[in-house]
């Protein structure tokens, strides 16, 4: 597959193409994707069925089917079902630390199959749950798989792909998150007709398949030359396998600046500590605000809970899972489209055009609840159709925008000294920040009732004018050379110092005592 890359780099070319053996390597590793959009879409269709409700949640059951006198944006408000949803992520928050470590040393390709097992196991627990106490330990084993996958997987399509082509390779992560969702949505919407009403272990338990596919793929997989430099030292092992995945023997410039990364890297003994210092201040804040952002959009809170949402409005069990079902392909859609464009257009603007379309639909859809959902009424089809609609339309942005990009630009910002760390932080700031939205949305939903849309609206509009002014566009500069995107910003470079900056003044100081003397 000879597609021609050429990357200048500080006056140096990078050399290769997109071989088949970075492509196949990098989608097996983008499959672990599939394991975390599989979580989503389950989670959110196994709460809107009767049966699992009335075995593990039979007040919330009994809400929703009797207590005709509950606000219809309360019946769900339940603390033990929130904690189903957010423990995963709580359990997953901590694991990416733990994770942090064993990518650094052990290398991406170890943290990824040490998440896929521990993801099959969880899985397999909690499809055979008799209690609420299994089920919920079965959910920390899922958390902990996705944590060491979100850490090692993203940090793993970066350091593969060709620099011009790093933000679609990344964005096969995403592509994968939504292909899970779609699968489990559709799993969802067969397994609920099941009469005997064991539908909902069919569900979570085959979550067990993405799992084991990709646990046993990573087996296959190569390690990344960064990784071997990293942690191996073997550095002409490092330089087969970059000619290998470049194809082409000429990779002395892209080498060259893998050791130098190296060295740096290896100068760094507590990757934590050193993320706090002075010059690494744009990534540590980026590390935390991006993932924050991508989470405070109400996506992973729509995408749980968006048969409820329909619910609410007063659809079906089957209504809700069918509509939740096209939600998922619409964003699936968009994510393609944001693969095709991301490096054509950058990143910059795709956050912009996807920014504007979840903060017009989210004050549409508020609007429409407040003029026609009340406590206890049911809003007319009509109208139903129509948030159906807008919510299409805000799924759409994500897609394009916060959705891949969240991941991407995490992956592809950080020097190799400090880059399982800080994608250690940003993976915990997005699984603490879906587990806190997981946990209170049901009661953020029953408290501001459509003013919450109102309320992810306007995080919509503080994430775009941070975009607009702090983050710099990363279209198109290799990996080990994004430092220079912060030493050319306007804000940021007031951070960035070099140590031949730091000598200079001390260096003139000398000369001045010398030359008074």
């Amino acid at each position: 597959m000879a597609v021609g890359v050429v990357i200048r780099s500080d006056g140096r070319e990078y050399n290769g193409r997109i071989t088949w053996f970075v492509l196949l390597s990098c989608m097996v590793a983008a499959s672990g994707g599939l394991i975390y959009g599989y979580d989503v879409g389950v989670s959110g269709g196994v709460t809107s069925m009767g049966p699992f409700l009335r075995k593990f949640f039979p007040e919330v059951y009994r809400r929703m089917n009797e207590d005709t006198n509950v606000s219809n944006y309360c019946k769900f408000d339940s603390q033990l079902l929130t904690t189903f949803t957010s423990s995963l992520y709580i359990a997953g928050l901590f694991a990416s630390f733990l994770a942090a470590p064993v990518t650094r040393n052990y290398g991406r390709k170890t943290s990824i199959i040490v998440g896929g097992v521990s993801y099959m196991f969880g899985a397999a627990l909690a499809a055979a749950s008799s209690n609420i106490y299994l089920l919920l330990f079965g959910r920390i084993l899922l958390g902990v798989g996705l944590g060491f996958t979100n850490q090692s997987v993203p940090l793993y399509l970066s350091e593969m792909a060709p620099s011009e082509y790093r933000g679609a390779f990344n964005i096969a992560f995403q592509m994968c998150i939504g292909a899970g969702q779609n699968t489990a949505t559709f799993i969802n919407y067969g397994t609920q007709k099941i009469a005997a009403g064991y539908g909902w272990r069919i569900s979570v338990g085959l979550a067990v398949v993405p799992a084991a596919l990709l646990a046993f793929g990573a087996l296959f997989l190569p390690e990344t030359p960064n990784s071997l430099i990293q942690y191996g030292d073997d550095h002409n092992k490092a330089k087969q396998l970059l000619q290998k995945i470049r194809g082409t023997d000429d990779v002395k410039a892209e080498f060259d600046d893998l050791i130098e990364a190296s060295y740096a890297a290896k100068s760094v003994q507590h990757p934590f500590t050193n993320l706090l210092q002075r010059k690494y201040r744009p990534q540590l804040i980026m590390s935390i605000a991006i993932p924050f952002f991508q989470q405070v959009t109400g996506i992973n809170a729509v995408s749980f809970y968006a048969p409820i949402l329909f619910l609410t409005l007063g659809s079906g069990e089957s209504a809700s899972l069918l509509a939740t079902t096209i939600i998922g392909v619409i964003s699936s859609i968009f994510v393609v489209f944001a693969l095709f464009l991301v490096d054509r257009m950058g990143r910059r603007p795709l956050f912009h055009i996807g920014g504007a379309q979840m903060f017009i639909s989210q004050m549409m859809i508020g609007a429409i609840m407040v003029a026609k959902l009340g406590d206890h009424n049911a809003i007319s089809k009509g109208y139903a159709v129509g948030v159906l609609v807008l919510i299409c339309v805000y799924i759409s942005g994500f897609g394009l925008s916060w959705g891949p990009l969240g991941w991407v630009v995490t992956s592809e910002i950080f020097p190799l000294e400090i880059r399982s760390a800080a994608q250690s932080i940003v993976v915990a700031t997005n699984l603490s920040m879906t587990g806190i939205l997981a946990q209170i949305f049901l009661t953020m939903l029953c408290h501001l009732k459509s003013g919450i849309f109102f309320f992810f609206g306007g995080c919509v509009i503080v994430m775009s004018v941070f975009v607009y002014y702090l983050l710099p566009e990363t279209k198109n500069i290799p990996i080990e050379k994004m430092d220079r995107i912060w030493r050319e910003h306007l804000f940021w470079r007031r951070f960035i110092v070099d140590d031949d900056e730091l000598a200079r003044p001390l260096h003139e100081a000398n000369e001045s005592i010398i030359s008074g003397s």
